[in-house]
């Protein structure tokens, strides 16, 4: 199994903006082939903070996601809402940070 954990925070004042981007993208992503669960959380204390948290079968059904048509229309309409990213893919044990 292979978890991602992407932390990403918008500039200020884009946050609605985001999950209004997000909403479709997550709708299209649960339904794939390989994704067991695709959460969007935004923090409490830091409203501008959202942290994505998935569950995918094998890391080739993850990088099937990342050619979706809705991931990409997803990419572009967060593109310039996204101050920071900070994306990490475990598997087996190991942590990579992208």
């Amino acid at each position: 199994m292979i978890y991602v954990i992407a932390t990403i925070t918008v500039h200020p004042g884009t946050a609605e903006a985001l999950l209004a981007a997000a909403h479709p993208a997550i709708t299209e992503t649960r339904k794939e082939t390989g994704c067991i669960a695709y959460d969007l959380h935004q923090s409490v204390t830091a409203p501008d903070t959202f942290v994505f948290v998935e569950r995918w079968g094998t890391r080739e059904q993850l990088a099937a996601h990342m050619q979706t048509p809705h991931f990409k229309v997803w990419r572009e309409a967060a593109k310039d809402l996204i101050a920071t990213r900070k994306l990490e893919i475990i598997s087996g044990g190991a942590v990579e940070t992208m």
